[in-house]
């Protein structure tokens, strides 16, 4: 692909760089924004700016945040004593748009895959078993997806924690095997939530 410009073909480089942005639709990209309004492409930049510079995590749940504190953790009206675990923030807002669920999360950040050399020190739990040991936490709800890799990573946990007085449950298989929690529907996400079952239950099949 020749460039005319050497501006016009880095910025297609480093748009192509984006998950499944290819060099041709890096260009279209490019283009359209070359002919929208200047202030336009702006308020673009700025987003993007605010993004990497202003963006944080959650100092309890992990969750991305404006504050050290997101919303959900400040809440009085969420149940404090429910945490939810989840792989990473697009399940939050999977669940959270079911409205099925008024508890607390704790986003890991991924899950335990040796293949791809993620551990559990590279997830984020020790300050998990940290928040469940020293919190009025009465029950945890695993939400990892339905995979070998997730399930590997509730076993973890679960042997983390089973010691401590909680209860310990899992969402029900309303989600098929194999299958990501954010690509779920509304409607059976929610049901999955709400018909969750002891975790005990789900190592005896």
């Amino acid at each position: 692909m020749n460039f005319s410009s050497k501006i016009l073909e880095n910025a297609v480089n480093e748009v192509s760089q984006l998950p499944g942005i290819g060099k041709r639709t890096a260009l279209r990209l490019v283009l359209h924004l070359l002919k929208r309004p200047k202030e336009q492409t702006h308020y673009l930049t700025t987003a993007l700016n605010n993004l990497v510079e202003e963006i944080r995590l959650c100092k309890n749940c992990h969750n991305i945040s404006d504050v050290e504190i997101c919303e959900i953790c400040s809440s009085h009206s969420r149940n404090q004593e429910i945490v939810c675990v989840v792989e990473d923030v697009r399940d939050v807002m999977a669940i959270e748009s079911t409205a099925q669920y008024r508890g607390l999360y704790h986003v890991l950040g991924g899950k335990i895959s040796p293949i791809e050399g993620i551990g559990p020190q590279n997830l984020t739990i020790v300050s998990l078993v940290e928040k469940i040991a020293s919190e009025s936490v009465k029950e945890v709800v695993f939400a990892l997806s339905s995979t070998m890799e997730g399930d590997t990573t509730n076993f973890y946990i679960f042997k983390q924690i089973e010691q401590l007085d909680v209860k310990i449950s899992t969402i029900a298989r309303g989600i098929s095997v194999g299958d990501e929690l954010q690509y779920a529907d509304e409607v059976t996400l929610g049901r999955s939530i709400l018909n969750r079952v002891p975790f005990e239950n789900s190592l005896q099949g």
